[in-house]
């Protein structure tokens, strides 16, 4: 993960900007087709924090709306330029899955995995030696993630 701390970012118009105090717990790319409406691109850059690490300046809306997981999914957006920062699940209220295309510094580190690949458009590449899953990643994966992580 990044070694550059704090990270900070913000949403296109500026109006919201953020600090990321803590080291990124994992940084994902998922493929599924609400992330690609969400990025308006094959897919969309996602990196696991700590709430707590997650420091927002700027005022901001939420949509809500069921995953393809089946679980509920908080977005957080600026509400003049309709950028997304983050997501909540309520189920894990202590992660944020950030956007990482809204850092300054638009350097992320390799993704560790790539998610909902069932989706991928045909002709985008999956890097050899990344784990990549048909759908969400496996909960012994994700303990195994979140264990080397912390």
């Amino acid at each position: 993960m990044s070694d550059d701390q704090p990270m900070k970012g913000s949403c296109q118009c500026g109006g919201v900007t953020y600090e990321i105090t803590g080291k990124p717990l994992a940084m994902f790319v998922c493929h599924c087709t609400q992330c690609q409406k969400l990025s308006a691109s094959a897919y969309s850059t996602t990196m696991l924090v700590k709430l707590s690490d997650l420091h927002v300046t700027g005022e901001m809306k939420t949509w809500e709306r069921m995953s393809d997981s089946g679980r509920r999914n908080v977005a957080y957006f600026c509400p003049d330029c309709g950028n997304r920062i983050y997501h909540l699940d309520p189920e894990a209220p202590a992660f944020a899955r950030f956007k990482a295309g809204t850092l300054d510094n638009a350097k992320m580190p390799v993704p560790d995995a790539h998610l909902w690949v069932n989706s991928k458009q045909p002709w985008d590449e999956i890097p050899e030696g990344i784990p990549s899953y048909p759908g969400n990643l496996p909960p012994e994966e994700a303990k195994k993630l979140f264990s080397r992580n912390s």
